[in-house]
């Protein structure tokens, strides 16, 4: 929110400006709606430091019997999404780090077949306005909730989105579900 109509670049993976080395072991990609407002390295980003994440989709995985399979869930319609974020700034004096974590809460009904958990989406421009304005806490953990079903949509992509080395656009594609007998 200090900027909030400029396209920044941070890091993935909230760094607490109290760490002690500017590092992050990678697990605060995420914050968990439910406690962000109590956890420590939330605690004060949830307050003052709130952002958008944009992205064209997101990925969740089904178990299967032998692997787990992946599926692109993005919009209907085909716009970006847009995230509930909260960022902070590490500092040595020296270095400066800013980095965020994605807001999750319980899967809405389109998500729920693949994974329990869904990011927090700003489907609406004035949810959008509202999430980065200087609000009391309670409004904006009142926007913590799973986006209204009916506006997205998922299919199942390649397994070799499983491995980080393959990274290209045809990791987007549908793949096509083999047929089984029961």
């Amino acid at each position: 929110n200090e900027a909030p109509r400029q396209l920044q670049q941070l890091n993935w993976g909230l760094v607490p400006h109290w760490a002690k080395e500017g590092k992050n072991s990678g697990k605060l990609i995420n914050a968990r709606s439910e406690t962000i407002a109590t956890k420590a390295s939330f605690r004060q980003p949830i307050r003052q430091r709130r952002c958008l994440v944009l992205a064209d989709s997101f990925y969740e995985w089904r178990g299967a019997a032998r692997q787990k399979i992946p599926h692109r869930i993005l919009r209907k319609d085909r716009q970006l999404l847009t995230f509930a974020g909260i960022w902070d700034r590490w500092t040595d004096g020296q270095r400066r780090v800013d980095t965020f974590s994605i807001i999750t809460t319980e899967a809405n009904e389109e998500v729920r077949p693949l994974h329990h958990r869904m990011p927090v989406i700003l489907r609406e421009r004035a949810d959008r306005d509202r999430w980065l304005a200087d609000l009391p806490l309670e409004a904006h953990l009142a926007q913590l909730h799973p986006l209204a079903p009916g506006h997205l949509e998922h299919y199942r992509v390649s397994t070799q989105l499983n491995a980080v080395a393959n990274d290209s656009a045809a990791l987007h594609q549908k793949v096509v579900d083999p047929p089984t007998l029961f």
